[in-house]
């Protein structure tokens, strides 16, 4: 075991990036900047997400959704929000393509007009007595067809949440028995079909899993539910290719309930999803301080790991995804989850899922409440919305291991670039007054492009860089000139340093939209690849080294 170790060391030594250093742990440099590494195994990848792996959700809560004395939905619902708006569509737009989530609680309450449901096309309305405060809704199909009309406008791949509880009856005791009555979903999708409208995945039901949210079904009648949405499914989409997905339960994890759920669902459902608030109550005092302490983050680790772990050993080939995180319940608190503050949360959620191959992740929510990528309002981007996008354009689908040795308080993740063959290195720092001088080792072999050529990291690596003599003193020069061989940086920092600001700096420069609604673009400073990546205090940073190729990226 000790010549392991020692084995792994002498390869970590020698295969760091940098001329020279002397411990792992972090030590202070001349200007005061305390020096890490960021460690990464680039023989082979530990996972690998979705291309378009974010996500986002707009639910179907009304203006007269409100917690905690505050109502922050405004007109951001499925059923109101105003689809001719520039910005909402340039936003979209900008992923090319966007998964969006269409649900929520009230999913569950909704009975879709399609002329052969029997019941009134009713609105929600308030009732303290009912479930979740409202009474059942309806989705006119006036509005589905704008709705989707938006969507293809927008390039989005949609999933819609379907009403789970119909025909079922609720207990005393919480629990909904019964088996879940189709007719509706099947005359929607049938609808959806007849009208030609794209849908990229159909989710049976929101939060029934476990011991659910307002009421529960147990794992052998979900598991029989799903499989008969698999069946409509089939029988409604025969001829057509590719069929939309099946996704189920939507719902925060239980352990014991999801292995019961996928040894009965077996090969009838494709994606299992699961929720995650785990930093609590909107209301509650201490988020930022949850945000910022690495051991708080490090506890959704475990939720990923033990579903990962269900689904390697069950008789599925579903993989996971994250159907809805806000972060914090009840709408989330307004000048945190809709702040800086909180991409620090945001992507380090997005890293860890990643890690642990959860192929999407989507947030709550595009737009409404207080935890919007969007500002319901004025449909202004907040932080989020730029850390999101960053994300979808510079990180890749494999996923890399990740460590940083020098601090805990650095969150690192790294994954194969998205437009090279080289890297992207997502760094956070949660410290309010330490910046990091970060440098990059690798394990294993690497090589490194430029426009001409590929130099091997194996035959010269007594030499600086890796190059050979014959060609290092004007090749040197000549590459470090172009912009493709240069390191390509986005810092993100708040304006004013406030962590609360619903304003982000990339790079130093205020991001947001212009006259006409654009989404301005994203611009990179460019550093010479093999110098540390400074991460400023309270700042994140992604950092795209395009010529730096590992084995796993090949």
């Amino acid at each position: 075991m000790g010549s392991q170790i020692w084995v792994v060391g002498l390869c970590f030594w020698m295969c760091v990036l940098s001329y020279s250093f002397t411990s792992v742990s972090s030590w202070i440099v001349e200007d005061g900047d305390v020096e890490g590494i960021v460690f990464i195994d680039g023989e082979a990848a530990i996972a690998k997400i979705d291309a378009d792996f974010v996500c986002a959700t707009i639910d179907w809560w009304p203006p007269e959704k409100c917690d905690y004395g505050t109502c922050s939905w405004g007109h951001a619902s499925l059923l109101n929000l105003d689809l001719s708006n520039n910005i909402l569509l340039n936003a979209i737009k900008a992923f090319s393509p966007l998964k969006i989530r269409l649900g929520g609680s009230l999913q569950d309450k909704v009975i879709y007009e399609t002329g052969e449901n029997q019941e009134s096309c009713i609105p929600f309305a308030n009732n303290t007595s009912a479930m979740f405060g409202f009474t059942q809704g309806c989705l006119p199909m006036h509005r589905w067809d704008e709705l989707n009309n938006f969507f293809k406008k927008s390039g989005a791949k949609i999933i819609f949440g379907l009403n789970a509880l119909h025909g079922r009856s609720i207990l005393s005791n919480g629990s909904s028995v019964g088996a879940w009555d189709y007719t509706n979903a099947e005359s929607l999708i049938k609808y959806t079909v007849r009208k030609n409208y794209t849908i990229h995945g159909w989710e049976l039901g929101n939060e029934l899993c476990g011991d659910g949210v307002g009421t529960k079904v147990a794992a052998d009648q979900y598991a029989l539910d799903t499989i008969s949405l698999r069946r409509i499914v089939q029988n409604i989409y025969k001829g057509i290719e590719p069929k939309p997905l099946i996704i189920s339960p939507g719902g925060f994890f239980f352990a014991n309930w999801f292995k019961e759920f996928l040894d009965k669902a077996t090969t009838s459902v494709d994606v299992v999803s699961h929720h995650i608030y785990n930093l609590g109550a909107g209301v509650d005092k201490n988020l930022v301080e949850k945000i910022l302490d690495p051991s708080y983050l490090d506890g959704e680790a475990d939720t990923f790991m033990a579903l990962h772990n269900i689904l390697r050993t069950s008789p599925t080939s579903a993989r996971a995804w994250v159907g809805e995180a806000g972060g914090a319940f009840n709408s989330g608190h307004n000048l945190v989850t809709n702040a800086f503050v909180f991409s620090f949360w945001y992507l380090d959620q997005l890293g860890m899922a990643a890690a642990y191959d959860t192929k999407t992740y989507c947030r709550q929510s595009f737009i409404g409440g207080n935890y919007g990528l969007l500002n319901t309002t004025t449909f202004e981007p907040n932080p989020d919305y730029y850390s999101a996008l960053l994300w979808h354009r510079v990180m890749g689908r494999k996923v890399l291991s990740t460590s940083f040795f020098g601090t805990k308080k650095i969150r690192a993740y790294a994954h194969c670039a998205k437009h090279s063959k080289g890297i992207t290195i997502l760094l956070i720092n949660l410290d309010n007054s330490t910046t990091i001088q970060a440098k990059v080792g690798i394990n294993g072999s690497w090589s490194w492009r430029h426009q001409h050529r590929a130099h091997k990291r194996g035959g010269y690596k007594h030499r600086p860089w890796g190059y050979p003599h014959k060609h290092r003193p004007h090749k040197i020069r000549r590459v470090l000139r172009k912009f493709e061989s240069a390191r390509e940086e986005y810092h993100l920092t708040a304006k004013d340093g406030n962590l609360h600001s619903q304003t982000v700096l990339l790079n130093g420069n205020i991001l947001t939209v212009n006259s006409s609604g654009r989404i301005p673009p994203l611009k990179p400073l460019y550093a010479k690849p093999l110098s540390p990546i400074k991460v400023a205090p309270h700042s994140i940073v992604f950092a795209h080294i395009p010529n730096l190729v590992l084995p796993a990226c090949m």
